[in-house]
């Protein structure tokens, strides 16, 4: 399957280089070496290949300014990063310049480096995958088949839960900016995590309809699985962004697909999170808790959000709240989260 394949290699490490690039050639891929990350943009612009290979720990140009370039000069290209266990941060940080996949060393089995490379290339669909992020190269996420495929996921998912600051610190990684507008709207959020649990984590999309979707988990429901789950549901939403447009039908459905695959993964439980959709052109915000406790302040009106209903748990029994925000402000403050607190804001901007 990875007969005439190209792929670049930017490690400045020989031993694993020529291990790596001894393995492809094996395998009958066209490989190229280089050093460090100004030799890889050299040689990205003598040739484009199908899929780079790059450490995030390099000389003369750090592997995350790399990663950062090539995703502004190459969105297209397939990346998958390498990092040792002490920088997860900086791995954290390379998944949101759009990274299929990462590996860890050390890298006991060559056969890993296979593996991913074959879930990110994805039987020849790479224009079809090109969007996609990590998490959803993990847990595979398509219309024929919503179940995450854990043969696939093992080394991945056993690391997380083996390394539970290296979990959180991926999640903390993958926040998005803590303020963002789309014409007179804008979406704020404050967070104050304790250092000893999995964090609550937040995503969000403006999308062009005048709307925008987003939701909140707490990982530390789902205990040592909750890393996984919360991954799972990124993966989902994701997916659900680029294929629906945001309504509460639409949403349950998205619900309904995270469910079933929670109940089918040994590497997901159940877990307290909240759906939201905010109808701009409507001024109203629909609010679904599912399992997450939630203070809602929709222009000094609050209300209590609290669901029964965890996700993976019955959550499509539950109903959703619409809130009307006719002078354009709300605010969601979560409770019972811990030494935690997280709140959000959404308000229109010349209200």
């Amino acid at each position: 399957m990875l007969e005439g394949r190209e792929v670049l290699i930017v490690e400045d490490d020989p031993v694993f280089s020529r291990l790596v690039s001894g393995f492809l050639h094996k395998e009958g891929c066209v490989v190229r070496i280089a050093e460090n990350g100004l030799e890889g943009l050299r040689s990205l612009r003598e040739a484009i290949p199908d899929l780079l290979i790059s450490d995030l720990s390099m000389p003369v140009m750090t592997g995350l300014e790399f990663v950062e370039e090539v995703s502004r000069e190459y969105p297209m290209l397939p990346v998958i990063v390498i990092s040792g266990t002490g920088g997860m941060s900086d791995v954290a940080q390379a998944l949101r310049f759009g990274v299929k996949d990462f590996l860890i060393k050390p890298i006991e089995d060559v056969m890993t480096v296979k593996s991913s490379i074959l879930s990110v290339l994805g039987d020849d669909k790479l224009a079809a995958n090109a969007n996609n992020d990590f998490s959803q190269q993990w847990f595979r996420v398509n219309h024929d088949d919503e179940r995450p495929l854990n043969e696939e996921l093992k080394w991945h998912l056993d690391e997380l839960l083996d390394n539970p600051v290296i979990a959180r610190d991926l999640l903390i990684g993958l926040l998005p900016e803590q303020t963002s507008k789309q014409g007179d709207w804008q979406l704020s959020y404050h967070s104050l995590q304790s250092t000893d649990a999995s964090p609550i984590v937040l995503d969000y999309t403006w999308l062009i309809d005048g709307k925008l979707a987003f939701y909140i988990v707490d990982s530390a429901s789902a205990e040592e699985n909750g890393p996984a789950t919360t991954l799972m549901i990124r993966a989902f939403f994701n997916e659900y962004l680029r294929s629906n447009q945001a309504t509460e039908r639409s949403l349950i459905k998205l619900i309904q697909q995270i469910e079933t695959a929670i109940k089918k993964s040994s590497y997901a439980s159940p877990i307290n999170a909240l759906f939201g959709i905010l109808n701009a052109p409507e001024s109203e915000l629909e609010l679904l808790s599912v399992g997450l406790d939630v203070q809602a302040d929709a222009e000094g009106e609050v209300h209590s959000l609290r669901n029964a209903h965890m996700l993976g748990i019955d959550a499509c029994d539950s109903s959703f709240n619409v809130l009307k925000l006719e002078q354009g402000k709300a605010r969601l403050s979560l409770s019972q989260i811990g030494l935690s607190s997280f709140s959000v804001e959404i308000e229109r901007l010349n209200s």
